[in-house]
């Protein structure tokens, strides 16, 4: 599972969908392809690697047509090959498809499939798909009605995408559970389907987001959406202000390195409308919380994967100590099987950029069962995270490309002390002064940062000292504990180097056993009631 680009227009689709799947290398993939649909006949080009191997066999032998769709792959089923990229095609040739998730039960739909003579060609589950569709277009005369009733027999999570020279003027495009995005992009004359908005945010910023069990038929100049019983859905058209500019990366070396410098934007962005620093106000609307709702509050439950769960395990300290409400931290991959305890005075709160982490909205799902109120804060404006809470924060940083995340990191941190802040006041436990205080210190963060980054020469040198080291050690107390976490995992995740995250208190507790002159050992020692206890731990 990885990219989704579809066109329908008066376009040349080629260019546009591989463009928009340009967009979307920052999710990583290992093959990719294309389907155009021209004068009632489907053209594919697949292949191996990397984008730019597509776009070498389309200049080779090319296609053109004012309808088609295109495809990133992570290989879950199949080795990856132009074989198992997407798209798939069925056996007639007539009806193709492009896929993101697992069916999880592929295997009983392949035997049954194989039984009545179907042939597969590839080794993916997705295959079972085109081949469901086209036997159901033989019995329903209709491409939404066999889309609809393939997506009864699939188990699993589904965001799915097809296309016909039967009914060659739609596509039809379904979302199952969350197996990633679909957003369509409304344009006049034509509309785009991706799994993301940076493949579309060229061309339109007018997007139609599906839900979980929602399916589209759309041609260039409607689109029509029901459930999957087919029931209509009113469409609910959403103006995105994301700029498309910012999904370039300009000056940098690639998109990290961009998006480590936009922090001091970003940051600035994230505060914007939400505090008054004359009167020492935070203002979160978007939470639709009175002062009754907050003093109900008895826990709140932050649940996150990664990155997000670090940036919880800050609220969960800045939370308790400002507003002083119980906080737990739950990864959200455990969470939705802990049978937590939950009830309607719980809040549970999400933390995802992107908003579609499958784990976070399972989490998400297991709170509402349990009648918990439901917050997110979440980065990707109409996300799926954004639609189902009773509240959300948004984080307000602009498009993040790069895979390891930088500013949708910083950002969660700048907004659980505003909620901390907010829950506060709401539950007057905190006086105008101290209130004044806590949101003024926020107003030099930014130029903070600024001053920061302005030293990356200095950690440039650094890094070229400790490029060859095996292991390395994050320590830290108190509040900077689960920075270290996240230094840690940066480390491994950019660098490949081992690296764990550790309480500094803790050191003596077995860690300090694996260090000798070879391991670095990055000790966070700001000035903070630690500091002296750092400096000991240190020596």
């Amino acid at each position: 599972m990885c990219g989704i680009v579809g066109y329908i227009g008066e376009q040349d689709s080629t260019p546009i969908i591989l463009n928009g799947l340009k967009r979307l290398e920052y999710r990583g993939y290992d093959s990719a392809g294309v389907a155009v649909l021209d004068n009632g006949h489907i053209e594919i080009r697949r292949d191996a690697g990397k984008l730019a191997h597509l776009e070498a066999l389309v200049k080779q032998t090319p296609l053109h047509g004012k309808i088609g769709i295109g495809h990133t792959r992570w290989a879950t089923h199949g080795e990856p090959n132009a074989r198992n990229a997407h798209p798939h095609i069925g056996s007639t040739g007539e009806f193709v498809v492009v896929h993101n998730g697992i069916v999880e039960n592929y295997l009983a739909l392949k035997e049954e499939l194989v039984a009545e003579g179907t042939t597969f060609k590839s080794e993916t589950d997705t295959e079972t798909i085109v081949h469901l569709v086209e036997k159901f277009y033989s019995n329903e005369g209709s491409l939404v009605e066999a889309v609809r009733k393939t997506l009864r027999q699939l188990k699993g999570a589904h965001g799915i995408v097809v296309m016909s020279s039967r009914e060659p003027d739609k596509i039809v495009a379904a979302r199952v559970g969350n197996a990633g995005g679909v957003v369509i992009g409304l344009g006049e004359g034509e509309n785009f389907v991706a799994s993301d908005l940076p493949a579309i945010l060229e061309h339109t910023r007018r997007a139609v987001f599906l839900e979980s069990h929602q399916m589209a038929l759309i041609t260039k100049n409607k689109v029509e959406v029901s459930d999957i019983q087919g029931n209509p859905v009113k469409l609910q058209v959403q103006n995105i202000s994301w700029d498309p500019v910012a999904a370039e990366k300009g000056e940098y070396r690639h998109f990290m390195q961009k998006e480590i410098h936009e922090q001091v934007r970003s940051l600035t962005d994230t505060l914007a409308g939400r505090v008054d620093f004359d009167r020492g106000e935070v203002y979160l609307h978007e939470l639709n919380l009175d002062n009754e709702k907050a003093k109900r509050i008895k826990k709140i439950i932050i649940t996150a994967c990664g990155t997000a769960a670090h940036a919880g395990m800050v609220g969960k300290i800045l939370i308790e100590r400002i507003a002083r409400i119980p906080v737990e931290v739950a990864i959200a991959s455990e969470f939705r099987y802990a049978d937590p305890i939950v009830d309607e005075n719980t809040v549970v709160l999400a933390i995802s950029q992107s908003g579609e982490t499958a784990d976070t909205l399972a989490a998400m799902e297991e709170g509402r069962k349990k009648g918990a109120m439901l917050w997110s804060n979440v980065n990707a404006i109409g996300s799926q995270a954004m639609r189902v809470a009773d509240g959300c924060i948004s984080m307000q940083v602009g498009p993040e490309i790069g895979v390891a995340s930088t500013k949708a990191f910083t950002a969660p941190l700048i907004d659980m002390y505003l909620l901390a802040v907010y829950l506060g006041d709401k539950r007057g436990v905190l006086d105008e002064e101290k209130r004044y205080s806590l949101v003024n210190d926020l107003m030099g963060i930014p130029a903070l940062v600024g001053e920061c980054l302005s030293r990356e020469k200095d950690v440039v040198k650094l890094a070229h000292k400790f490029k060859d080291t095996s292991h390395m050690l994050y320590l830290g107390r108190g509040i900077n504990m689960p920075i270290a976490y996240e230094g840690a995992l940066k480390l491994k995740e950019i660098s490949y180097i081992h690296a764990e995250g550790y309480p500094a208190g803790e050191m003596k507790h077995g860690p300090i056993a694996l260090i000798d002159k070879t391991m670095p050992v990055m000790a966070l020692a700001p000035m903070d009631p630690w500091y002296d206890k750092m400096i000991s731990q240190i020596e």
